[in-house]
């Protein structure tokens, strides 16, 4: 069965209306802890970190790109 808040006809509200609504929901998550990360974020973290240890060379130092790219500008 859904849950009343689910069936709420968001268009139908006002501007202001939606906004009360958004920022109930973001407080409403405020203390709820983080989200729980889903598996194939993880699997793609690692497949990142795998990649990245088998060719060390292929990356720069977040420190240099942010030189080479301030270098770049304007």
């Amino acid at each position: 069965m859904a849950h009343p808040a689910t069936e709420i006809a968001v268009e139908e509200l006002s501007v202001e209306e939606r906004l009360t609504l958004l920022g109930r929901l973001r407080d409403s998550l405020r203390d709820a802890g983080p989200p729980p990360v889903p598996a194939w974020h993880l699997d793609i973290i690692r497949q990142r970190i795998a990649a990245a240890d088998a060719n060390p060379g292929a990356s720069i130092p977040f420190e240099e790109l942010c030189r080479e790219l301030l270098a770049e500008e304007p």
